[in-house]
């Protein structure tokens, strides 16, 4: 046997092995009605951010070109950033593909091999990878354990300490107590980062999340904002001192080693921005819908937990968690299924995500299938 062919047999053996632990992964297009997605706000099909980008294609190239230290700098990316940096309530802003491209090339950046960095235990794959990437002191506290939190910053340090959080965890749904971890970090003399993916938009007088909402600008060393999710489009940004701006654009590998975003994607965030400026009652009609929607999961007997836009499903096992995948498919409703790695053992779920284009109709009755659902399994 070859070395082609016994490494075939092994990735054979290997997708076998997750297939029998309900862990094979397929690529399903939407069908139904979209529970799943993080467009929050239902700006992947808003008329104005597509007018916005035909526009800009009409006016402009299609590709980047290059990085942009390399060529693939535009005058859409120096016009769009000021309004990011303004938008977060921030000195600066520097746009990235993506938003793992964002958390990884800051967190390589900025945290040194003696700094010591305290991690969320259900922070983001995208935060542990940049810290794993630093090669820094890394510590994970348990999940908003803010007294395991002020334990760390208590001991000894050779060099600076970091925190590193989520505002709205993305598998939980539940709240990040940003105001105490912001005093706790500034008592210890600790720099705070905050991933703002799933609050931006959603939280705060412009939308740009909790950290404006709460106030808390000035406590926070950085903010990584996502385009991708309420806004509508692609790409991320980091919002932050001007000075560490200026550091990223040298050091964040994933921003000075990657092809720039398409010049199309300026257009789509500048859009996106405009309807969240114009249409606040977007981000209102989200918050009320989840309400709505919890509410009726607890009518129909079925615990949903979260605080937030997103409404965690736990049910454990990972075929029980598919199984209701497909009973709620066959009715109509596109829900999936999140599994280990992503959650931990033992807490396989549907991660629902409610979106403003949903009918509270649509909301009580996928309530109602969850729950004849899960009360057939349980019979």
């Amino acid at each position: 046997m070859s070395a082609l062919d016994d490494y075939r047999a092994a990735l054979a053996a290997e997708l076998a092995a997750l297939a029998a632990a309900g862990l094979r992964r397929r690529l399903r297009a939407p069908q139904g009605l979209d529970l799943a997605s993080n467009d929050y706000l239902g700006l992947a099909e808003h008329p104005r951010l597509s007018a916005a980008m035909r526009e800009a294609l009409a006016a402009g190239a299609a590709g980047a070109a290059g990085s942009r230290l390399l060529g693939g700098q535009r005058r859409c990316f120096e016009e769009l950033e000021p309004r990011l940096a303004a938008f977060s309530g921030a000195e600066s802003a520097l746009l990235f593909a993506s938003g793992y491209a964002a958390n990884t090339g800051l967190l390589q950046a900025v945290l040194q091999r003696d700094d010591l960095v305290l991690s969320d235990a259900l922070n983001h794959a995208s935060l542990i990878d940049g810290i794993r990437l630093s090669r820094a002191r890394a510590l994970v506290y348990p999940h908003q354990d803010l007294d395991a939190v002020e334990r760390a910053l208590r001991a000894p340090r050779a060099g600076r300490a970091f925190v590193v959080t989520e505002s709205v965890f993305s598998m939980d749904g539940d709240l990040t107590p940003l105001a105490a971890l912001v005093e706790l970090a500034q008592r210890h003399g600790a720099l705070l980062i905050v991933d703002e993916a799933h609050a931006t938009g959603l939280y705060g007088r412009r939308g740009a999340g909790r950290i404006e909402e709460l106030g808390l600008r000035e406590g926070v060393l950085a903010t990584v904002h996502t385009g991708g999710k309420a806004l509508g489009s692609a790409g991320a940004w980091v919002a932050a001192p001007a000075p560490l701006r200026e550091l990223l654009i040298h050091r964040a590998r994933p921003f000075v080693f990657s092809t720039a975003p398409l010049p199309v994607l300026a257009a789509a965030l500048q859009a996106g921005l405009d309807v969240v400026r114009d249409e606040p009652g977007r981000r209102a009609e989200v918050h009320r819908k989840a309400a709505l929607l919890r509410g009726a999961l607890a009518a129909a007997g079925v615990p949903a937990s979260g605080a937030s836009a997103i409404v965690p499903i736990v049910v454990g096992d990972n075929a029980a968690a598919l199984a209701l995948q497909d009973g709620l498919l066959a009715a109509g409703f596109d829900a999936r299924a999140v599994r280990p790695p992503t959650v931990p053992a033992g807490t396989a779920r549907l991660r629902v995500s409610v979106r403003c284009p949903l009918a509270d109709a649509d909301l009580q009755r996928f309530a109602a299938e969850v729950g004849r659902l899960l009360g057939a399994r349980a019979a």
